[in-house]
């Protein structure tokens, strides 16, 4: 597979912008990181209603359930930058709790009985799942931040290390698909991507005094495996609904999901890896 230099060029001009806006969420202010948290969010729950429709178009769905999930995932963020940056001073963590039961059940109860019967389980399934499939790792992402700014900083500069190479030497060595659900991904791209970010990951950790090598090594198998499994899901997704790209609004790489599908995979894992056995460290980026 050649590589096309053109289509090179746009993604390459697209993700210098994207990486700007990325950088300046992650490492400015906690507010900022949890504004970048929560547009994430936003646009990554639009296009998923937008894959359910296509994938499920006769499935009964009222134009508003979207809207009522974007704010239930919308209090979830709020609630989780309460708990551990006491942005909402007043609000006690039984209260938090409290909280979370009286928004969120009565919301859900009400879309369950509203709906037909025929549809009305599995449009919940369906519309709820956004709330683990994006809402949950984007929380898992704000709080590895308060943990240490390095983690999600790592995690995300190492999944782009990955989609980066992986393309690169597909482009010019790939031969073997990797599975037929993405055609355009092979066995040498992901192997050479996946092998390449570790070196990275590795060399990283042999010179920075923060955390262990195996720490990092372990950050790196998050964002080429876990994150590798994220794209073929979401690539998975699409080719059940018979679409192409989730959005258009990054040129040269689709839409937010497709931006994203490998964190959303690789957060999970990187978070409980994170909690269990790395420790809290303030560190000044600037």
């Amino acid at each position: 597979m050649a590589l096309d230099v053109p289509v090179f060029l746009k993604r390459t001009g697209s993700a210098i912008v994207f990486a700007i806006i990325m950088l300046a969420g992650l490492l400015w202010t906690d507010i900022a990181f949890w504004g970048l948290v929560a547009l994430i969010q936003v646009l990554c729950m639009h296009e998923y209603f937008k894959l359910l429709h296509s994938l499920y178009p006769d499935v009964h769905r009222p134009k508003w359930i979207p809207w009522m999930f974007q704010a239930a995932a919308f209090v979830i963020l709020v609630l989780a930058y309460n708990l551990y940056f006491g942005g909402l001073e007043f609000l006690s963590y039984p209260m938090t709790a409290l909280l979370v039961v009286m928004i969120l059940m009565p919301a859900l109860l009400l879309l369950i009985s509203i709906l037909p019967e025929h549809s009305s389980f599995l449009a919940f399934l369906q519309s709820s799942g956004g709330l683990l499939y994006i809402t949950l790792p984007m929380v898992m992402l704000f709080l590895m931040r308060e943990k240490s700014i390095l983690i999600p900083l790592a995690l995300i500069l190492m999944i782009w290390s990955n989609d980066t190479f992986a393309y690169l030497v597909g482009s010019f060595i790939g031969k073997r698909p990797l599975s037929p659900i993405s055609p355009k991904k092979t066995w040498e791209g992901t192997v050479g991507g996946a092998l390449l970010t570790i070196a990275g990951a590795l060399v990283w950790a042999y010179f920075t005094p923060y955390y262990k090598m195996q720490d990092w090594l372990v950050l790196a198998l998050c964002a080429t495996i876990a994150g590798t499994f994220g794209d073929l899901l979401e690539s998975k997704l699409k080719r059940m609904a018979n679409i192409k790209d989730s959005g258009s609004i990054m040129p040269g790489h689709g839409g937010a999901l497709d931006r994203f599908d490998s964190l959303l995979i690789a957060t999970p894992f990187a978070f409980c890896y994170s909690f269990l056995f790395m420790d809290s460290l303030y560190v000044n980026i600037f």
